[in-house]
Parts: structure tokens; C-alpha cells; sequence
């Protein structure tokens, strides 16, 4: 290799920037949601009806976050940065300003369009500007921070929706949001250039994987591995999705709790989720199989999610319980994009992680709507059933890469004998 190792100070910076960027995308994903009841006390909207706003949201973002990898790794991932986060500040300007469905509609598509790249954008900046000794905290601070833009959504829409007595105005204040976060990432571009350094992925020359980059762009589209992640991406979001969007609501019904005390499930999920993260990213240098520490945590959390729904615990105590489900997704998430990096081929890596974080909004985008025809029938309970399904079955998803990462390293390492 021809560039030197960064420094901690190097990394830090990087690290900390697209933290920053991630949390801002993943406040977008909220950005409607925590304005939910602002919005059916005024237009007289059904759940079912705002759920369709997140599907809207997540086909923009699943079909160009696919797309988008493509774009980044032919242009860079910094450019591609840019555009998204003054996507973002469109978005809440739309719908400050939004009369009726329609203009709601338009707000998602921006918001979607500014969140497709998120993905291949980070992992290839972290992949390629973070040292491999540090890139495993690299991927747990880029998971807090994807936590912490989810919990802090709710606490600020809905905050100056109240304060305010104007959910317009939160929409204006996310918009300002997006444009202060814009303009640190301008500030500091010389850390978020991805031209400069390839530790963290490049192999030598001649080794094994490097075949790879000579293969078609859309080889690696041949890979079970591949899809496999995929499927493990959709699966986990259906689940986050239940509790994300209607889990408050739910929980209102289940336990005759005022709406306001509900809603900070879901701030008390993302901060649990994101103390976890700080446990993952210490687990994932020290663990082999990564896929056992997925299974682990998740089907914990699966556990904690069907006795909320059960109804047996006090109402506080429930509300305790389903945060603390958000402790195991946590810790499984550093393990998550390490065990996503071993199954993707050298030289592809905006590709690979475009086309599996697009499980991410597939999973959104058929959960909101489902979850919320649930909600609509008063089927309470079923929001956390549903959710500890959808776990378990990313556990089985998880399984089948992990096996296939093991085997793969195995054939290396008997050719190399």
C-alpha cells in the first residue's frame, strides 16, 4: 500500500463527520412520523393513509439507494453527500408549506431521494479514509448515530410541533436542521474525500480477491451472499418499522397511558439501541462469527417484544421493556456491517452496500403500510408480535451468510496451504 495509516485524530474527524451525516438521515426518516397526530387532527388522515407516506419515502430511497452505489463509486461518495443533505432541506421546506396530501407526497419523495445514497455514501468513505484497526469503532459510532438521529426526531418534531402550537414549523425547523449539517460537511471536505486512501479494503496486488475488480460491474449481484444480506436488511426493518411508527399508538391502546408518555418508546428504543452499539463495536473485533452474536441479541429482543405484547406487565413497565428491546438490536448492529464487508468482493463496495441497505427501505416501505392497517383494526397487540416475527426471521437470514462467510474463508485458507 502506498498511502500512509491515518492518525487517530484522522479518523476521529472522519468517523465523527459521517456520524454526524448518518444521524441527519436517519432524522429524515422521521421526519413526518412524530407529526402523525398534528396531521390527522388537521387533514383528518387514517394510519393507514400516513403509513403510505412512508412507502412513498421508502421506494424513492430502496430504488435509489441501489442506483446511488453506482453513482458513488464512479463519481466519489463526497459530491454524492452534498446533494443529499440540500435534498433534505427541500424536503422540510415542502412540507412546512404543505396544503394537503399531495404536498405531504412531495416531501417524502425529497426526503427519500436525499436518503438513498446514506449508505454506499458512508461505508465507502469509512472503508476507504478509517484505518482497519479503527473501523470497527468507525462502524459502531456510524450506527449510534443512525440511533440517536431516530431518537432525537420525535423529541424535535414533536417538541416544536407543542411548543409552537404548528407542526409547519417543525418542518421548517428539520429544514434549517439539514442546512447547518450541510454546511459542517462543506467546512471540513478535506476529511470526507474518499480519492485519497484505500487501507481499509484494498488487498495486495494478486491476492485472492482482486480478480474481483476486473469482473463486471454487476457480478456481485451474483453472490447469494449478497442477497442473502438483503433479505436479513428487510426482515429487521419490518421489525424496526412496527415499533418505530406505531408502537406508541399501541401502546396508548394496550395500556390506557397518555399519547405523550407513549411516545418516548421510541426515543428509549434508539437510546438503548445506541448504548448497545457502544457494546457491539467492542464485540465485533474480539468475535469470529459474527452471526452468532446477530442471533443472540436479536432473538433476545424478539423475546422482550412478545411479552409487551402479551399485556401482562404493568403500563411503565412495558414502555421500559420495548426500550430495552432496542439494547439487543444495538449490539448486533457492529456485527451486522463487519459481517456485511467480509461477504462483499474487493472493489465494490458502494455496489454491495447500495443493493443490501436497499433492503432497508424495502422493509419500511411494505411494513408502514401493513403495520398500519393493524393499528387501524385494532389489532394492538399484533404491532409487537408482528415485530419479534420479522426478528426471527432476519435470524435465519444472518445464519446463511455468516455460513457462507466461514466457508469462503476456509477455501482461502486451504488454497493458501
Amino acid at each position: 500500500m502506498t498511502t500512509a495509516t491515518p492518525s487517530l485524530r484522522q479518523d476521529a474527524r472522519t468517523i465523527g463527520l459521517i456520524g454526524l451525516a448518518h444521524g441527519s438521515s436517519h432524522f429524515f426518516h422521521m421526519l413526518l412520523p412524530p407529526l402523525f397526530p398534528f396531521l390527522i387532527q388537521d387533514f383528518g388522515y387514517s394510519y393507514s393513509e400516513l403509513g403510505l407516506l412512508l412507502s412513498v419515502f421508502f421506494v424513492v430511497s430502496g430504488t435509489g439507494q441501489a442506483l446511488s452505489g453506482f453513482l458513488v463509486d464512479k463519481v466519489g461518495a463526497r459530491p454524492v453527500l452534498f446533494v443529499a443533505l440540500a435534498s433534505f432541506a427541500a424536503a422540510g421546506l415542502v412540507a412546512g408549506t404543505a396544503n394537503g396530501y399531495a404536498g405531504l407526497v412531495a416531501a417524502a419523495v425529497l426526503a427519500g431521494l436525499g436518503n438513498a445514497p446514506f449508505h454506499p455514501v458512508d461505508f465507502t468513505i469509512l472503508n476507504k479514509r478509517v484505518s482497519p484497526a479503527r473501523l470497527g469503532h468507525g462502524f459502531s459510532v456510524h450506527g449510534i448515530s443512525g440511533n440517536l438521529g431516530w431518537a432525537t426526531a420525535p423529541v424535535f418534531m414533536a417538541g416544536i410541533a407543542t411548543a409552537t402550537g404548528s407542526w409547519r414549523m417543525a418542518c421548517l425547523g428539520g429544514a434549517a436542521l439539514a442546512l447547518l449539517v450541510l454546511a459542517i460537511m462543506v467546512w471540513n471536505r478535506d476529511a470526507l474525500d474518499d480519492r485519497q486512501g484505500a487501507w481499509a479494503h484494498q488487498g495486495p496486488k494478486g491476492a485472492a480477491g482482486g480478480a474481483d475488480v476486473q469482473e463486471h460491474p454487476m457480478a456481485f449481484l451474483r453472490l447469494p451472499a449478497v442477497w442473502l444480506c438483503f433479505s436479513f436488511f428487510f426482515w429487521s426493518t419490518c421489525s424496526l418499522s412496527a415499533i418505530q411508527s406505531f408502537a406508541a399508538p399501541s401502546l396508548q391502546r394496550m395500556y390506557d397511558m397518555p399519547l405523550s408518555l407513549t411516545t418516548m418508546v421510541v426515543t428509549g428504543y434508539m437510546l438503548c439501541g445506541a448504548m448497545g452499539m457502544v457494546i457491539g463495536g467492542f464485540l465485533v473485533g474480539r468475535v469470529q462469527r459474527l452471526e452468532k452474536t446477530i442471533s443472540v441479541c436479536l432473538l433476545a429482543s424478539a423475546t422482550l417484544l412478545v411479552l409487551v405484547g402479551l399485556g401482562v406487565l404493568p403500563g411503565m413497565a412495558a414502555l421500559a421493556v420495548a426500550s430495552l428491546a432496542g439494547m439487543g438490536i444495538g449490539i448486533a448492529g457492529p456485527s451486522r456491517d463487519m459481517l456485511i464487508k467480509r461477504a462483499a468482493p474487493p472493489g465494490a463496495t458502494g455496489r454491495v452496500y447500495g443493493t443490501v441497505y436497499s433492503g432497508l427501505d424495502l422493509g419500511f416501505c411494505l411494513a408502514a403500510p401493513v403495520f398500519g392497517a393493524m393499528l387501524d383494526a385494532q389489532m394492538n397487540a399484533s404491532i409487537f408480535y408482528g415485530s419479534a416475527l420479522a426478528l426471527a426471521l432476519s435470524v435465519v437470514s444472518a445464519g446463511f451468510v455468516g455460513a457462507g462467510v466461514a466457508a469462503r474463508s476456509l477455501q482461502v485458507v486451504r488454497s493458501a496451504a
